[in-house]
């Protein structure tokens, strides 16, 4: 065991340019570790707060000084001195020192980079793979270690890409069948042909902020098609060796218990976007079908689920939040088979852990998420081999902050060899 010696933080930039925080923990043994937490293009309404200073003069507004002082002046001189592998004791003391019910007193990205940087400097004190060590903060240690299926970022659309298509994110699935590396290979094949595909039909190639292309099509639907037409140009089948899958976000097409989108001259009640989705599906065999329906429209996400969850993984992101109040309630209503795990949406490491351990006993499926605006820390791709989440969502095989996450994922996979094989 080793102790806290310092922590100390900074005013980084995240993959939009736009100021986040980075924390460094040292510990008595002279072991080093640092975190940097994420930013949000798309934020739910029950999330961890992010707080920024305000000032015009940086950064437009969004500098992060005063978090950076919450992390010297308020969390450290809490933290210094105690063992670093008391996890669930460090983020309880965070948790307190905010007093409040989403963070809003210090800031998410005051906390988190906290909790995961300590996570990471037990980790190396114990000379453990980060995934190894999260795992033994789990209730159920007979968890097989395994890699998560990626789902890849193929179009992007909504507020990360200026609003070029209604729905935020189209997604390549591989088969959950395939090892990671074959995944992974599929993914980026896939992603290059896509890229060919536009070019040929003279549309811009311009990525959006997860890295997806973001063309203007005339509907959701052509983004679809397009997929499927590359796909059955490949060896690859539909629907047996990958799936697609949708992000709708539909926060941000809904308004006046009303959705707003391309595809339709009217505008829909939620039992016509209902019936939007079904269609979908029998087109498409959409295996994931994240965030379809306003975070509110409560007896719509049961009508949803009831009438395409044999198929269909409908997962929750803006509706739960990684928040344990809004997971009840939609385990209550029956609303979802998946959720959306990001700490940044609730603020801790071992608070993300006890969602986590509700959803599973649910029988719900994990997904650990990286968020639009990330940095080049690859925390979450250890955090999700070491819940045995089911799937992935990295983003698009492209930019820098997403291929470190992937890049993370192909290492341990080496690793968990090793470990089998000793």
């Amino acid at each position: 065991m080793s102790k806290i010696k310092s922590i100390t933080a900074r005013e980084i930039l995240n993959s939009k340019g736009i100021p986040t925080v980075e924390a460094i923990v040292t510990l008595s043994n002279g072991v080093v570790a640092s975190a940097s937490v994420p930013g949000r293009t798309s934020v739910g309404g029950f999330e961890a707060a992010e707080i920024t200073d305000g000032d015009p003069q940086r950064f437009n507004g969004k500098g992060v000084k005063k978090v950076v002082s919450n992390v010297v002046d308020i969390i450290s001189p809490k933290l210094i001195g105690l063992e670093s592998d008391k996890q669930q004791e460090i983020d309880r003391i965070m948790i307190e020192l905010d007093g409040t019910q989403n963070k809003s007193r210090l800031g998410v990205n005051s906390i988190l980079p906290v909790s995961m940087a300590i996570a990471k400097a037990s980790a190396r004190n114990y000379l453990l793979p980060l995934f190894a060590y999260l795992k033994e903060h789990i209730n159920k240690q007979n968890l097989a270690l395994k890699i998560p299926t990626p789902c890849f970022n193929i179009f992007n659309g909504g507020r990360i890409a200026g609003g070029n298509l209604d729905f935020q994110s189209f997604l390549l699935i591989p088969a959950t069948s395939k090892g990671y590396p074959e995944a992974l290979q599929i993914g980026v094949n896939t992603y290059s042909l896509i890229k060919s595909a536009l070019e040929f039909k003279n549309l811009p190639t311009l990525i959006g902020d997860e890295g997806g292309f973001g063309p203007s099509l005339p509907s959701n639907e052509d983004g679809f098609n397009i997929l499927k037409q590359t796909i059955e140009n490949t060896s690859l089948r539909l629907g047996f060796d990958v799936f697609l899958g949708l992000d709708a976000s539909a926060n941000n097409f809904y308004s006046e218990k009303k959705y707003k989108i391309k595809d339709s001259v009217m505008q829909l009640t939620t039992q016509d976007l209902i019936d939007y989705y079904s269609q979908l599906d029998k087109k498409f065999r959409i295996l994931y079908l994240e965030d379809p329906l306003y975070e509110e429209d409560w007896d719509g996400w049961a009508e949803l689920s009831e009438k395409i969850s044999q198929n269909t993984i409908i997962v929750g992101d803006h509706l739960t939040s990684t928040n344990p109040f809004r997971l009840q309630t939609a385990l209550d209503k029956k609303a979802i088979s998946g959720i959306v795990i990001k700490p940044s949406q609730v603020g801790t490491v071992m608070e993300s852990l006890a969602v986590i351990e509700v959803a599973r006993q649910a029988g719900l499926k994990i997904i650990v998420s990286s968020t639009s605006a990330e940095t080049t820390d690859d925390f979450i791709a250890d955090f999700s081999v070491a819940v045995s989440a089911d799937y992935v969502k990295f983003g698009a095989p492209s930019r820098g902050e997403n291929v470190s996450k992937y890049n993370r994922l192909l290492a341990i996979n080496d690793e968990i060899k090793n470990l089998k094989s000793t």
